[in-house]
């Protein structure tokens, strides 16, 4: 039993000591990651002004799909009501 408990504590002593013993990772130079992080932002802001352009086309599409609701609601409620669709517009 004293043999697996020394074991046991001996494993865990040396991997603590493993972890505290690392030190820093090498930090490659800044200029080997200028260009992967430019790239990423030129990527960033493309997928920004994508969305920017999508959200406003929507916007519109949603603006001339709520017109021609109207518009066709207006015609069925006059179509309901008996009046001619000429008389409506």
């Amino acid at each position: 039993m004293k043999k697996i408990v020394s074991t046991l504590l001996f494993c865990m002593f040396s991997a603590a000591s493993a972890c505290w013993a690392q030190t820093e990772p090498d930090r490659t130079q800044p200029g080997m990651n200028d260009q992967i992080v430019q790239m990423h932002e030129r990527i960033s802001e493309a997928n920004r002004v994508y969305d920017a352009k999508v959200a406003a086309a929507k916007r519109v599409y949603l603006r001339q799909k709520a017109a021609a609701k109207k518009e066709r609601d207006a015609s069925v409620a006059a179509a309901r009501d008996g009046m001619p669709a000429a008389a409506t517009q």
